[in-house]
């Protein structure tokens, strides 16, 4: 068995970089799902509110209270937030994106210097 040579410190903080970008990457992930559950409910409240009519009461859930709300402010809200979300999800997605660049940047210089990554 032969001797295990260190590696380099420059290849070191590589390594590490590159497991951190793989954490942000997957955190990015899990973050861009959970807000695409969030805008799949304001889509689906939007869809049932379609089907109400316009003198039918509707109230909105603040907490742990359900307070009576306008029909064409809580759509009004909805859309608002519908906006939102698709604007973070743009968002998230542009910085998934990045690592996923960064991290075949990292990989390919790793490879370079001999480590199998």
């Amino acid at each position: 068995m032969g001797e295990e040579v260190p590696l380099p410190p420059k290849t070191q903080q590589r390594l590490l970089l590159l497991q951190q970008l793989y954490q942000q990457l997957q955190n990015l992930m899990a973050r861009k799902q959970q807000l695409q559950l969030e805008l799949m409910e304001v889509e689906n409240a939007l869809k049932a509110l379609e089907k109400v009519g316009d003198d039918t009461p509707v109230y909105k859930s603040i907490g742990s209270l359900l307070i009576r709300s306008e029909k064409a402010e809580l759509v009004q809200e909805l859309e608002d937030k519908k906006t939102f979300l698709n604007l973070r999800i743009e968002q998230v997605e542009r910085e998934e994106e990045r690592a996923r660049e960064q991290i075949e940047d990292l990989r390919t210089k790793l490879r370079k210097e001999g480590v199998r990554v």
